[in-house]
């Protein structure tokens, strides 16, 4: 769908949709077209159950005076509560609707809005964003489409005033767009398709936006002394993969800046090894890579928004089968920075992938921060269901500015505690440390960020478990039944609003 942008003016074709706040009070261009359609809209309004709520959409088909097919009412509520996530959750309901009436183009008419916080030209611009959100698909292996469920919609224009500074300040969200859609896509993608080695060479593709991108094979990780990656990836016929990006964006003085890194978790296939899962839902796992997902889904939109600031990515790409040169439960393995780790569990994989990571990302690059991702535990799931994903961290200072971050835009975080009493879980009797701790099934993700601390080294890090985030069994406005891209948005928000430039 293509998107365009030009000062207020009602279109001559397609359909038009105009915006009816709360208490169904007109917009001033819906008011200049009630007049034009002799009252259509008043009397629509007055024959239905809209009452200009946010969600509340209403159509008028053929109406009178106007040469548009239709006209779409959207509620935006009351004006001051407005917020940008308001505004994209209206675009991508617009998208679905005008998808579901076989309509082929729109004008959206965005009035200027009487609050302070956000500006007219803003507002059209995350309108287009949540159009630009809601309307992805992934359709790659389907063969037999049904036409009439295709999307008919291929252009949006969004009217405002100040139309230039709209077009651009959606220049920067579709870069940031267009980052979550290759999350989204590596996320959906079957474990046949994506592997290490594809994963990789997925990553190499973004050279094209001038990210550096170097890759590890396994005998460069075993000299390196990865024990702990290459443990879990060594029951499968499929090599391991390390992958580093970095994206130098800042200049003069800043350029020789510590960087920011975010590590993810790619474990492209997890069978849970010789502690083999359940088959039931075991089809899931194919995205149990989507901490290295959204990394690399961040690093396109900091690239493709030339953020000025210098970053590195790192995934670590297994994946962990049964077979007979697997790990067993009782190996223990030595881990790059030295400590051993007996693996009581070999489904608890993904911290040893991420302690190699972490590991390395400290020791090369020196950074600012590390933020790990990492679909790690099903017991987050258990804690804050589908709504936040886990934080743990030993920085207050970063763990609030990702807080304030998710608020910002819609993808929700919550901080657990961490302490000693949980940290002593992981003490091994005969190795450093134990991957799983010896309380049970209780604290399950502290005890995992736990472990992840033994391999930071005292830099200010934060670790995300985003198990119930990266995956979404339902449709939602902006994002679309499956990988969802959580992530992305958060951590360049987090980027734009406290690191770059300055």
């Amino acid at each position: 769908m293509k998107f365009a942008f030009s000062e207020i003016s009602l279109p001559k074709r397609g359909s038009l949709a105009l915006a009816v706040f709360a208490d169904n009070e007109l917009s001033p261009t819906a008011k200049d077209v009630d007049k034009i359609t002799k009252g259509a809209i008043t009397r629509a309004l007055g024959s239905s159950r809209f009452k200009g709520k946010i969600g509340n959409f209403l159509e008028i088909l053929a109406p009178v005076g106007l040469e548009v097919s239709r006209i779409v009412l959207f509620g935006l509520g009351e004006v001051e509560k407005l917020s940008q996530t308001d505004l994209e959750t209206v675009g991508g309901s617009l998208v679905k609707k005008l998808n579901s009436a076989g309509a082929r183009s729109v004008t959206v008419i965005v009035d200027e809005l009487a609050t302070d916080d956000i500006r007219t030209s803003d507002a059209a611009a995350a309108i287009a964003m949540g159009a630009m959100l809601g309307s992805y698909r992934f359709q790659k292996y389907k063969t037999d489409i049904d036409e009439t469920s295709e999307p008919t919609l291929v252009r949006m224009t969004l009217s405002c005033k100040s139309s230039a500074v709209a077009r651009k300040a959606f220049a920067d969200m579709e870069a940031i767009v267009e980052g979550v859609f290759l999350t989204r896509d590596l996320v959906s993608e079957p474990a046949n398709s994506l592997y290490p080695e594809s994963f990789a060479e997925r990553c190499l593709e973004l050279t094209s936006l001038g990210i550096e991108v170097e890759v590890l094979d396994e005998a460069k990780m075993q000299r390196l002394g990865m024990g702990a990656l290459l443990g879990v990836g060594q029951g499968s016929t499929r090599d391991s993969r390390l992958v580093i990006m970095q994206w130098n964006g800042a200049t003069g003085k800043k350029a020789s800046r510590k960087p920011l890194a975010f590590v993810g978790k790619g474990v492209c296939f997890d069978t849970g090894g010789i502690s083999l899962k359940p088959a039931a839902g075991m089809e899931q796992m194919k995205w149990d890579m989507g901490g290295a997902g959204t990394v690399t889904g961040l690093m396109k939109a900091l690239a493709g928004r030339k953020a000025k600031i210098n970053v590195v990515g790192v995934i670590g790409c297994v994946e962990n089968m049964p077979d007979g040169n697997a790990m067993r439960p009782g190996d223990i393995v030595t881990s790059m920075s030295g400590q051993t780790i007996e693996v009581l569990n070999t489904d608890a994989e993904g911290r040893l992938v991420l302690a190699d990571a972490l590991w390395y990302t400290q020791d090369r690059f020196k950074p600012e921060f590390m933020v790990n991702l990492a679909t790690l535990t099903g017991a987050i799931i258990v804690t804050l269901g589908h709504e936040n994903a886990g934080m743990f961290g030993n920085n207050d200072e970063l763990a609030e500015r990702i807080f304030a971050a998710g608020k910002e835009v819609g993808e929700g975080v919550w901080r657990l505690p961490m302490s000693d009493a949980y940290a002593k879980q992981i003490k091994s009797p005969i190795a450093d440390l134990q991957n799983i701790g010896t309380g049970g099934r209780g604290a399950g993700s502290i005890v995992a960020a736990e472990f992840l601390a033994k391999f930071v080294n005292d830099v200010p890090w934060v670790h995300l478990d985003i198990a119930g985030m990266a995956w979404s069994s339902t449709d939602k406005p902006t994002v679309p039944k499956g990988g969802t891209g959580y992530g992305v948005r958060l951590l360049d928000r987090l980027v734009h609003d406290h690191y770059e430039g300055k």
